[in-house]
């Protein structure tokens, strides 16, 4: 069996017990579905939430934004944290959180309470999803066994977000919305007991303090970005309300810059950044997230708005597109050693901009296997086969020590790119539609936004192949 973590100069293991590799790889991924589940399960949750807790419109957007947010906000702090004091333990304490929180939220009478209980899963989700790929790639050593770990990590993780739909048709039509958070507490203590019986901790060497400076200009700076990036769906790009946030937040950033390169002890070592795979590969994470993540949203609109089908008939329909990303996600480690992982990740940009382009034909009357189903499995089929590479050219940089740190960056630069593609695209979609309702006009708002997207994805390919190192070895860093 292949030993749990690695002997590295810098990173300290204690545990009397080496656990069997598939339960780790297994707990690992069960923390990132749950993580990625919640981004949009509540979608198909929101109408039940509003009548039920007499939540306002804004207060309905909220109940989304309030996880993304808190979700984007904390990440770096989350990961470096799991260097600092344990990627187990900030396993263990974020997956408690954000079970807590999902039981107050199932629970909650008022619209305040379902609020708060979703900006805590957020700050949950933020320590628990960087320790996720952390850990994983602690236990396998580099090379072809870790890149089909972290596919692995990447098919499920995809999945989670792809299944959203689903998950939540099935139970706010068979049970209630309060369910779409329940469901978390059963599944989060199986996780949690799992997770303190056979997960090993490690840290970095050494006992740096935490850069308290750092991550609070960090957090409040990438907080206040994605509430702009937010407000930009409502508001507009020109609105006060839209631009403060954004430039503060773009300030904020920028100091947290100056301080990372005068502190002993950064959150965030600039010379990271400096590094080519790990720059390239989440410059390239963030601009797939722009383009990939707003496919689910426009496809369940036009699912539901257009085509006239139920929640969970919508959610059915994307079925085989939730089993192309994972099928993406499990070839490309194949692929990898063939044809090189900077050309697994083009290739996989490429597929998925086919299918971008292919779905900005959609018509208001689409028959379903070419207007959902073949370009769903092109999209994300092509999205699968990107993940993985990029993931693993990203945490190939780094040394051990700073393991937590770029996994949280790459989780971080996929949610801000997400947050970010959304907007603009529902922006676009909606400038394309007008003041119009009608089957058409929806209709022609979605393809524009498919079309950009497909555009931006052809953009990101070019980059990937410019930029990305050839391969992980260090040599080729």
């Amino acid at each position: 069996m292949t030993p749990m973590l690695r002997a590295a100069e810098d990173t300290r293991i204690s545990g009397r017990t080496v656990s069997p590799l598939w339960v780790v790889i297994a707990l690992a991924c069960a923390g990132q579905f749950l993580v990625v589940l919640d981004v949009s399960v509540v979608n198909v949750a929101l109408p039940s939430m509003r009548t039920d807790l007499g939540l306002s419109a804004t207060g309905l957007q909220w109940v989304v934004n309030a996880y993304s947010i808190a979700f984007a906000g904390f990440m770096l702090l989350g990961g470096r944290a799991g260097d600092l004091y344990g990627r187990k333990r900030m396993f263990l304490v974020g997956l408690a959180l954000f079970t807590l929180a999902s039981l107050g939220g199932g629970l909650a009478q008022e619209g305040w309470e379902l609020l708060v209980a979703r900006a805590v899963q957020g700050l949950g989700a933020a320590v628990l999803a960087p320790s996720t790929l952390t850990i994983l790639t602690s236990a396998v050593p580099e090379g072809a066994a870790r890149a089909r770990a972290i596919a692995t990590w990447t098919a499920v993780g995809a999945g989670g977000g792809a299944a959203g739909g689903l998950v939540g048709g099935l139970l706010v039509d068979g049970l209630s919305w309060r369910w779409v958070l329940l469901i978390n507490v059963p599944v989060g203590a199986v996780v949690l007991a799992g997770a303190a019986g056979w997960l090993v901790e490690s840290r970095a060497g050494d006992r740096r303090r935490l850069d308290l400076p750092g991550a609070v200009l960090v957090t409040a700076g990438l907080a206040t970005l994605a509430y702009g990036i937010v407000q930009t769906e409502a508001q507009g790009w020109t609105a006060a309300v839209t631009l403060v946030p954004l430039l503060v937040g773009l300030g904020l950033v920028g100091l947290f810059l100056v301080v990372e390169a005068r502190t002993k002890a950064p959150l965030m070592p600039l010379k990271l950044l400096r590094l080519r795979a790990v720059s390239s590969a989440n410059a390239a994470m963030f601009i797939c997230g722009s383009a990939m993540f707003c496919m689910w949203f426009f496809m369940t609109l036009y699912a539901q708005n257009v085509l006239g089908y139920s929640p969970l008939g919508a959610g059915l329909a994307l079925v085989p597109s939730s089993l192309a990303v994972v099928l993406g996600s499990k070839l490309a480690p194949r692929f990898m050693p063939v044809v090189g992982t900077r050309n697994v990740a083009a290739l996989g940009t490429l597929v998925a901009a086919a299918g971008f382009g292919w779905q900005s034909t959609m018509t208001a009357d689409g028959p379903y296997l070419t207007a959902i189903m073949f370009p769903g499995i092109l999209m994300m089929a092509g999205a699968g086969l990107a993940a993985t590479p990029l993931a693993a050219l990203a945490t190939s940089g780094a040394a051990p020590g700073d393991a937590g740190l770029v996994s949280g960056l790459v989780n971080t630069s996929r949610v801000m790119g997400g947050s970010l593609g959304l907007a603009i695209m529902s922006t676009i979609a909606a400038t394309r539609t007008g003041d119009s309702t009608s089957a058409e006009a929806m209709t022609a708002g979605y393809a524009l936004a498919f079309r950009t997207s497909g555009v931006l994805l052809l953009a990101g390919a070019v980059l990937m192949l410019a930029w990305l190192p050839r391969g992980t070895s260090p040599r080729e860093r």
